[in-house]
């Protein structure tokens, strides 16, 4: 990768070319070649990045500049640092994000106990959907991997899902694929594919089960069920999925910090 270029007076604020993009601070600038390259798989997940003095030499800027920048990484879980062994990608193999996005909790609490239970109902190609296609960023009519499964928490199914996902960059996935993998799913998407989900939108809803989602999840039809709709990105915001799940609510709970 190429070593910055210093701006310009053409490039600096209060320039006379009214065209010219708005400053961006050196740190900010090399996160950002940081993120391309994780982008491009150079370093994939679960694997070290150079130290902060290699991708200084890289970029041709200070060691505090790339620690700010990796600073801001590892803030945004894209990066995790490891004393007195490096900086990591950040992946959800690992059991501290293993529930990043899942928010379901039991009552009980006892959380780290619990396995999903998988049963994949269907995993197809199709073609997209003018909604669908809007969220992801494709075309309608463009090729999309749709899988529904169910998930169950100590034999009970508590949430069912319909996953959209981009069908170039999916291409291969099977159900077999999908109920095997131990992990995390996000995790198999890793692995697999090569496609990390970094971070994710969610719209929640409460709704009543019709008596198809109730069939499934073994519930009465009009028994409140939660509606929570995910788009997950990848890197510099490419939407990656699209998931909509309904989840019982009672034996479990939505729980969220915020900070």
């Amino acid at each position: 990768m190429a070593a910055l270029t210093p701006p310009t007076t053409a490039d600096t604020p209060g320039a006379s070319d009214s065209a010219t993009p708005a400053f961006s601070p050196l740190y900010q600038q090399i996160k950002g070649l940081i993120l391309q390259s994780l982008q491009a798989g150079e370093w994939k997940p679960g694997e070290a990045i150079p130290s902060e003095m290699d991708l200084a030499a890289r970029f041709r800027v200070s060691q505090g500049t790339v620690r700010k920048a990796i600073d801001e990484l590892a803030a945004e879980n894209l990066v995790v640092r490891r004393q007195g062994k490096g900086t990591f990608v950040s992946t959800h193999a690992e059991q501290h994000v293993r529930y990043r996005f899942l928010k379901l909790v039991p009552d009980s609490g006892a959380r780290e106990d619990e396995r999903a239970e998988r049963t994949v109902l269907e995993c197809r190609r199709a073609r997209a959907s003018a909604e669908v296609a809007r969220a992801l960023q494709l075309r309608t009519g463009d090729a999309v991997v749709q899988v529904r499964r169910i998930l169950s928490f100590a034999g009970r199914p508590t949430i069912l899902e319909d996953i959209w996902l981009p069908g170039n960059t999916f291409k291969g996935l099977t159900a077999e694929q999908m109920a095997g993998h131990q992990g995390p799913t996000y995790a198999l998407f890793e692995l697999a594919f090569g496609v990390r989900m970094v971070r994710a939108e969610e719209k929640i809803r409460a709704v009543a089960a019709d008596e198809a989602a109730a069939a499934l999840l073994a519930t009465k039809p009009g028994a409140p069920l939660l509606s929570v709709e995910r788009l997950s990105y990848t890197y510099n915001d490419v939407p990656m999925e699209l998931r909509r799940g309904l989840y019982r609510t009672d034996s479990h709970h939505y729980r969220n910090e915020l900070s």
